[in-house]
Parts: C-alpha cells; structure tokens; sequence
C-alpha cells in the first residue's frame, strides 16, 4: 500500500506539470485553431533561463519572476512576428512552422547552455516530508498548488472578465465578435502570450526535480499534447484529467512494470483509450462554448 500510494503522489505530481503544459494548448487551440508545437519549448526556456539568473547572483524569486516576464514576452514577440504575418495560411502550415519555431528554439538553446542538464534549487527545502510512511518532496506540492492555482485563475480570467469574455467571442465566432468590436488579432496576441506564461510556470515548477536541458521540451511538449488530445482537444478539464492520467499511467507503469517501457504503457494505454471513445473523455470543446 505504501509503495501504491507512493507511485500516486508521483504520478499526480508529474501530471500537474502535463497538465499546465496542456492548458497552453487548449488557450491557442481556442482561438487560433492552431496547434502549437513549440510549446514544450517554453517549458525549456523557463527552467533554462532560471537556472541562468539564479547562477549569476539574481535573487531566487526575483529570478523566478523574470524567467516570467522573459518566456512570456518570448511567445509575444513569436506571435507579432512570426505567426500573426501568416494568418492566411491554413492550420497545417501554421502547425509546420511552429514546428520551425522549436527547432529553432532548440537550437538556440544548445548552443546558449550546451547540451548537458542543469539544477535549479527547490522553491522551498528539499527535505522529504513524511506522510503515512510516504516521502513527499515539497517541490512536489509546491507543483500541485500551481496546477490547482493556475486552473482557478483561468477560470476567473475566462469566466468572469471582460478580456475573458471577448476570448470567449473569438473563440465561439470570430466573425461575430470582430462585427461587435472585438478584436481576434488581439486576441490571438493574447493566448500566445498566456500560453507562454503557463509554460515558463511549469518549467520553473518541474527545473527542481527533472534537471532541464535544451532538450527537455521535446518530450514534455508530447506529453502536454498528448494530454490534449486525450482528454478532449479544446477542454481546458480534459486537458486536466488527461496530465493527471498520463502521470498516474507513467508512475504507476515506471513502478509496476518497468522503467524504460513506462512511455510505451503511456502511449499504448492513450491509444486504446480513443480507441473507445476518439473524441477524448470528456469531448472536444471550445472555451467560448464551456470548455473551461
């Protein structure tokens, strides 16, 4: 029972870091109807650039408010630049060029901070609390309440604001909501930029404990994506429940199984899963239509 529970706290804990790289998903998916592939590479830039500020005498939360600030800004000036001139193109080559964009990124990043893996320092102190019989790392709770903090601001955003319901307008009609002074461009400006921002907190959150590299986005943008798709694209819940499922499938595979089939127990278990229901668990939305 102790190495059960064990395996869930792990589990819930690397499916909250899915799950906040899914969200970033869902929030360009919503408006833009594009996918956007580089998203793993917010997650790389936020723990990378951390770990550089925090090496060079920056404060730490200072440090972490920057990385912020900088990866944000980052997925601002990608969309002004970048993909907003190819508005007119249609989604598979937006979906190709944010794929340039992470290789890019990539390619930056290997040769800004090499190829080895870095360490950012937890939050607060590394040492393992004791629950029941069970380790629990304070990074690992810290991740949880982002997750949870995160998922409540979205929702007041989006549900309770009037930026958040002018993202709704654009999401549900674009046409309509430009005839009722809505601007989509606006729009799609923003969800890049919150995109950007979910994926700087995750990779701040997950630094601490998965040692960043350039690298590092590769598998962690499959996974957000994959928590997308499995929860149902355009859901912001089932792009929740499917990072927590992912992290319970691989926790619970890497203890029972084996630690190097745990991403094949993942990818086969999400394949039988939409094979019985290939719309996702909870169905594909949009946030202007409830998704959220």
């Amino acid at each position: 029972m102790e190495d059960f529970l064990q395996f869930f706290i792990t589990g819930i804990t690397i499916g909250s870091i899915y799950a906040i790289v899914a969200l970033g998903f869902v929030t360009i998916y919503s408006v833009t109807k594009v996918i956007n592939l580089a998203q793993g590479e917010f997650v790389m830039l936020g723990g990378m650039i951390m770990f550089t500020l925090v090496s060079h005498g920056v404060s730490y939360w200072f440090a972490f408010c920057l990385t912020i600030f900088t990866v944000t800004l980052i997925g601002w000036v990608m969309e002004a630049t970048i993909l907003s001139r190819a508005k007119g193109a249609d989604p598979l080559s937006l979906i190709i060029l944010t794929i340039g964009i992470s290789i890019f990124i990539r390619g930056i990043a290997s040769v800004v901070w090499g190829k080895d893996s870095v360490r950012v320092e937890p939050f607060t102190s590394n040492e393992p609390i004791n629950v029941l019989g069970i380790a629990v790392a304070p990074q690992s709770i810290w991740i949880v309440f982002i997750m949870l903090a995160v998922v409540t601001i979205l929702y007041i955003l989006i549900d309770k604001t009037m930026i958040g319901k002018a993202f709704q307008a654009c999401s549900a009609n674009p046409m309509a909501a430009r005839l009722m002074g809505i601007s989509p461009r606006k729009m799609s400006s923003f969800s890049f930029t919150l995109s950007a921002t979910l994926g700087a907190l995750a990779g701040l959150a997950v630094a601490p404990i998965m040692f960043p590299a350039y690298d590092i986005g590769i598998m962690l943008g499959v996974k957000g994506f994959s928590a997308v798709i499995l929860g149902g694209l355009g859901s912001a819940p089932g792009a929740v429940l499917g990072g927590l499922v992912i992290g319970l499938l691989e926790s619970f595979g890497s203890g029972y199984v084996s630690s190097g089939l745990k991403n094949a127990i993942v990818f086969a278990s999400i394949l039988i899963i939409l094979l019985v229901r290939p719309s996702g668990i909870l169905g594909e939305k949009n946030i202007g239509k409830g998704g959220l």
